[in-house]
C-alpha cells in the first residue's frame, strides 16, 4: 500500500517511493532496496531508480525525452546523493529508451541489453520520428545480458529472466531478497503486453509468463513497463489473457 504523502504528482510526472525492507540471512543485517518509480514521455513509460543503503542504484527503462523530464530524473539522483552504476532495458521499444543516450551523456552508462533487441535499438531515430519525437542518433549500448545472468549494486542483486513474446529482447528483473519483479511490458495487472508489434508472438507471450512469472511466489510484487503495480499471485487468479 502506498501511502498517499509518498505521491507527487506534476503535469510531466509521477513518481513514487516505495520501500522495500528484507533480511539479508549473510549478514543478518536489514537491508532496504528502495523503488523510486517516474512517469514519462507521450507513452506514461514507468522508469525505476533502484537503489539500496549503500547509494549505489540502477536505471531501469529510461524514459524521460525531453530536457525537462530529464532534469526531475538527475535531480532526484543528485537529492537522493546517489551513484548510478549501471542502466538497463528491460527491451527496447522506443518508448522505454527516449533518456538512453541521456543517462549515457550524463552519467557515462551504456545500458545493459539481451542482444535480440538490438534491432529496435538501431531503429530507434526512424521510429521515434514516425510518432512525431524529435531524435537524435541511435543511442548507445552496453553489455548484453541473457537469461539467468546476476546483476549487482550496492548490496542488492537482481537476476534477469529472459521472456519473449511482447517483443525479441523482452528481459524481466527478479530481486528475490525483497520479493518482486520488474516484467516490462511483458505483464500487466489483468492484461498483458500487446503482441501485433514486430515480433510479438501471443503464445510464445503466454509461455514467458507461465514458465518465468507465475513460476515464481504469489507475493512477488510486480512493477510493470506502464501503469499500476500488481502481484503474481493476484495475476495467477485474476488474469485473463493467460491460459493454465
Amino acid at each position: 500500500m502506498i501511502n498517499s504523502d509518498d505521491i507527487t504528482t506534476s503535469a510531466m510526472l509521477n513518481h513514487y517511493l516505495i520501500p522495500l525492507p528484507a533480511i539479508n540471512k549473510s549478514s543478518e543485517l536489514i537491508i532496504m532496496v528502495r523503488i523510486q518509480k517516474f512517469i514519462f514521455n507521450l507513452f506514461q513509460v514507468n522508469t525505476y531508480i533502484l537503489y539500496d543503503e549503500t547509494g549505489e542504484c540502477v536505471i531501469i527503462d529510461p524514459g524521460c525525452v525531453d530536457e525537462g523530464e530529464q532534469a526531475i530524473l538527475a535531480k532526484y539522483i543528485e537529492d537522493q546523493k546517489l551513484s548510478p552504476v549501471k542502466a538497463l532495458f528491460t527491451h527496447t521499444h522506443v518508448d522505454h529508451i527516449m533518456g538512453s543516450q541521456f543517462i549515457t551523456d550524463r552519467f557515462k552508462l551504456k545500458p545493459m541489453l539481451h542482444k535480440d533487441g538490438l534491432p529496435f535499438l538501431e531503429r530507434y531515430t526512424e521510429t521515434a520520428l514516425s510518432y512525431g519525437v524529435e531524435a537524435g542518433k541511435n543511442p548507445e549500448y552496453g553489455e548484453f545480458i541473457k537469461d539467468g545472468d546476476i546483476i549487482k549494486f550496492g548490496n542488492s542483486r537482481l537476476k534477469v529472466l529472459y521472456t519473449p513474446g511482447h517483443a525479441d529482447g523482452s528481459v524481466c528483473f527478479v530481486n528475490d531478497d525483497d520479493r518482486f519483479v520488474l516484467v516490462g511490458d511483458v505483464l500487466f495487472k489483468q492484461s498483458i503486453g500487446r503482441t501485433d508489434f514486430p515480433t510479438g508472438d501471443f503464445d510464445i507471450l503466454q509461455k514467458s509468463i507461465r514458465e518465468k512469472l507465475y513460476t515464481l511466489p504469489d507475493d512477488y510484487t510486480v512493477y510493470p513497463g506502464h501503469m499500476s503495480e500488481t502481484s503474481i499471485g493476484f495475476e495467477k487468479s485474476n488474469n485473463p489473457f493467460i491460459s493454465e
